[in-house]
């Protein structure tokens, strides 16, 4: 009897097996499936390519294993991608993950059928899909949701760290002309004309390249903690909403006057006079930067302490001496005293699939796979011993990787297009760890900056209003015109910066920007009310 149990166990053991066999063979019988995925260039010097190096590889193989599913990857330069993406999308040439911060433009390409609608594969898939949900949750998910329709043309990644711009300026030359950290806008400009009168003391034989204050084409991203220091404290909700479709808040009240401050200073010989003719994805002054020529800028929270080997605080330490280095500071105060940060709401990147995806599943199982914390923890940080160390309290310390385990992007937000922002899986270790995501860099730095960035902060609301029907395509035109408006503000000469400035927002709201605040006015009070 027992013999016979024992034959029978065996058979059902074989059976079993034959039918998991059966199911793999299954799978695999059906051939690999095959998706194109986005991801940005950012011509970064000494990095690999973005489309074939270690970190794509990890991903590649992956899906095959885990899915069957073969991906490609094509890339898009990250400073116009905009650009790029609409000519890729009106040729439907478009990858089938689609990845943008700008939702102007995937509105209007669904409104011409050439952006899938995501909301029956989400109810359809959404049991095939815990770890998207678990990471973005139905806010994320839904956010672009329409309130009337039901449609989702884009699912909006997590800002897991909702950070935005600080004012840098150099310790170095803090310490050595005995200057104190700037604490108001009266401070901050005597500084900027302390670094330029005492150029000799500071750069010695290369006292004619002093640069007080740096600047870019993208003078609203760039000056905006100067900019929005000039917003009434006392704006609303509703007010931010209505002129929020310039997300360098342009259309906000006061702001006009941080780019007089700018005016004065570019006149007075404060910013570097060449900036207007470097575009957006030009390296010269970030390489003057790095030559230890700027004494203070505008920039992401952690700009300076960014890319390793290749970035501004290590190069700065190579070519200048070890004590140069950037810190945060906080000088400009806005009308009731406060150091004001307008943050963004927590979402990133839009992703979105086009109408021209033939297999929308594999794509959603691509974002699951990516959300997983075991694939996004490993992309965010590397290997052990080549891109991070393992401190004793379980909290992740950077090392600057070279070759082909470099980084292109911080902690591969390129990659982990579901969230910006380190997430171990643990709040606790996350807060060590940022300090520590910056391989060469002081955490003393890191934590400053991130301090400043929270203090008197104020996150910009969202209303789902529905569709603006206004805003169609006008994404990359009104940029356009916004940032040739504002270079042309700050370097005209002071007596016509009114008329400079006044003329060109002329220009900028009947091309576009007055129809998107009177309709979103209209849908806020239609559908939120006072």
């Amino acid at each position: 009897m027992k013999k016979i149990l024992l034959i029978l166990f065996c058979i059902t053991l074989i059976a079993a097996s034959a039918f998991a066999t059966g199911k793999q063979e299954e799978k695999k019988s059906d051939g690999p499936k095959s998706i194109t995925v986005e991801i940005y260039d950012r011509s970064n010097p000494g990095g690999s390519k973005p489309e074939d190096n270690f970190f794509t590889d990890f991903i590649k193989e992956g899906m095959l294993r885990d899915y069957n599913v073969n991906v490609t990857f094509k890339p898009v330069p990250r400073w116009t991608e905009v650009e790029v993406l609409n000519n890729l999308l009106a040729a439907k040439e478009a990858p089938d993950i689609c990845v943008t911060y700008s939702y102007p433009t995937v509105q209007t390409y669904a409104n011409m059928g050439g952006v899938l609608d995501l909301a029956p594969y989400l109810k359809q898939y959404k049991d095939k899909l815990p770890n998207l949900w678990n990471l973005l949750g139905d806010r994320n998910i839904y956010w672009d949701r329409d309130p009337k329709t039901g449609t989702v043309w884009a699912i909006e990644a997590l800002l897991f760290n909702n950070m935005r711009n600080s004012v840098f300026v150099r310790e170095d030359w803090l310490k050595k002309l005995n200057i104190k950290e700037p604490t108001s806008l009266k401070e901050f400009e005597a500084m900027l004309k302390t670094f330029k009168d005492n150029a000799k003391t500071l750069l010695g034989d290369s006292a004619d390249k002093m640069i007080p204050f740096a600047m870019s084409t993208d003078v609203g991203w760039r000056a905006d903690p100067l900019s929005t220091s000039f917003v009434p404290d006392s704006i609303t909700d509703k007010e931010m909403y209505i002129n929020g479709f310039d997300d360098r808040r342009t259309l906000w009240p006061g702001i006009k006057e941080g780019y007089r401050v700018l005016n004065k200073w570019y006149n007075e010989g404060l910013i570097w006079k060449d900036f207007p003719l470097y575009g957006p994805s030009d390296q010269t002054e970030g390489n003057l930067t790095k030559a230890g020529y700027v004494g203070a800028f505008c920039g992401n929270w952690d700009l300076p302490y960014r890319d390793g080997d290749n970035g501004i605080h290590a190069n700065l330490k190579k070519l200048v001496g070890p004590d140069a280095a950037y810190i945060a500071i906080e000088p400009f105060k806005n009308d009731a005293g406060k150091y004001r940060k307008y943050l963004s709401a927590p979402v990133d990147r839009k992703v979105f699939f086009p109408s021209t995806n033939k297999d929308p599943v594999s794509s959603l199982m691509y974002l699951e796979w990516i959300a997983t914390l075991e694939n996004r923890r490993f992309l965010q940080i590397g290997e052990e011993g080549v891109n991070h160390e393992k401190q004793a309290d379980g909290s992740i310390k950077a090392i600057a990787a070279k070759g082909e385990k470099i980084m292109n992007s911080p902690n591969n937000i390129d990659y982990t297009i579901l969230i910006n922002g380190l997430d171990l899986g643990d709040q606790a270790l996350n807060i060590k760890s940022l300090a520590l995501a910056y391989a060469g860099v002081d955490k003393r730095y890191l934590e400053k900056s991130y301090t400043i960035m929270k203090h008197d902060s104020r996150v910009t609301p969202n209303f789902n209003v529905g569709e603006i029907k206004a805003e169609e395509g006008m994404g990359p035109a009104l940029k356009e015109k916004r940032d040739n408006l504002l270079v042309k503000a700050v370097v005209a000469k002071p007596d016509q910066f009114d008329a400079v400035y006044d003329a060109g927002m002329k220009d900028y709201l009947n091309s576009g920007g007055q129809a998107i605040i009177d309709e979103r006015r209209a849908k806020y009070d239609a559908i939120v009310g006072n």
